[in-house]
């Protein structure tokens, strides 16, 4: 059952941020910042949970974290928005600068918190022992996550989002023809902006989903070990549709929970491999799928194009 438990934990991680990735590119913004802005999101979860007392009722410690997360991923993906939308930057080059600052300013926060605590303590880590009780749920002898409900509401709020609502389509034509949009009267800039905003609140929501799955500390000098870059590839082999995203995650879910069970399982154990390859095989697998399904891939016709209002 404990791969089945890890199986569910980190596909919900990987849908919720690469439903963020889906929500930014289908408004014509690629999110490359996507891994930066989970460890932004995981910064704030983490220091809200640390900072509340244990004895906080349960529901205001959910509430607490799920709304300082999505903040936090909000907040920094505006850094993308604004310099991919106002001022026409490069969004490759933006995302990876996100990717490799989220990381720094995390370890530098985190570290200036805990010396201001203990002079001594120069450490990036993050305890949260008790305070992770609230987001862990209970049914018989199985012990799931909320992020694990939190993201097929996603899932279904995704889909009905983009497929059945004026934003949604609206979102799509900015991501498929801007100059048309336009001329019907949708703000390409504000309906941009949006995309990345809400890609911002997924990615910060799976930034404190992935740091909570089975552990009650984080380090932050580690990031969220490529967990932003692999669900982009999930997105791609999805196909930027929530329906394939969801199924994409638990395919890769499923390889990346092997790391933490292999060893319950003789079959696997009398492979005699070592932990690493378990922990390479979701990043090789992702190499693998892609390279055989991208040349198929059907992004948005205009994502990374900066909207030109004067272009047709």
């Amino acid at each position: 059952m404990l791969l089945i438990q890890y199986t569910l934990i980190f596909a919900a991680v990987l849908l919720l941020v690469a439903l963020g990735g889906c929500f930014s590119e289908h408004s014509g913004i690629i999110n490359i910042g996507l891994e930066g802005i989970m460890v932004i999101g995981a910064l704030g979860g983490a220091l809200a949970m640390n900072m509340l007392s244990p004895a906080t009722p349960y529901p205001v410690i959910i509430l607490t974290v799920l709304l300082v997360s999505i903040l936090s991923g909000m907040i920094y993906s505006l850094m993308l928005a604004v310099a991919s939308i106002k001022f026409n930057a490069d969004q490759t080059l933006v995302g990876t600068a996100m990717n490799l600052l989220g990381t720094a300013v995390a370890t530098v926060v985190v570290r200036a918190i805990n010396m201001s605590r203990n002079p001594d303590d120069v450490s990036s880590t993050v305890k949260y022992i008790d305070q992770k009780n609230a987001l862990i749920i209970h049914i018989g002898s199985y012990e799931f996550n909320w992020f694990i409900v939190i993201s097929v509401i996603a899932l279904v709020a995704a889909y009905l989002a983009l497929y059945k609502t004026k934003f949604g389509l609206r979102l799509i034509a900015c991501g498929e023809h801007p100059q048309a949009a336009d001329s019907v009267g949708i703000n390409v800039y504000k309906m941009r902006y949006a995309g990345v905003l809400i890609s911002g609140a997924l990615g910060g929501l799976g930034g404190t989903a992935y740091i909570t799955a089975g552990v009650s500390q984080w380090k932050f000098e580690n990031g969220v070990a490529g967990f932003g870059f692999l669900a982009l590839a999930v997105m791609i082999f999805g196909q930027w549709k929530p329906t394939r995203i969801a199924l994409a995650a638990l395919l890769f879910g499923f390889f990346r929970a092997l790391s933490n069970v292999y060893t319950g399982y003789d079959v696997l154990k009398a492979l005699n491999l070592p932990g690493t390859v378990y922990n390479m095989l979701p990043y090789i697998i992702s190499l693998i799928v892609l390279a055989f399904t991208s040349k198929h891939s059907k992004a948005p016709k205009a994502e990374g194009i900066p909207y030109d209002k004067g272009m047709r």
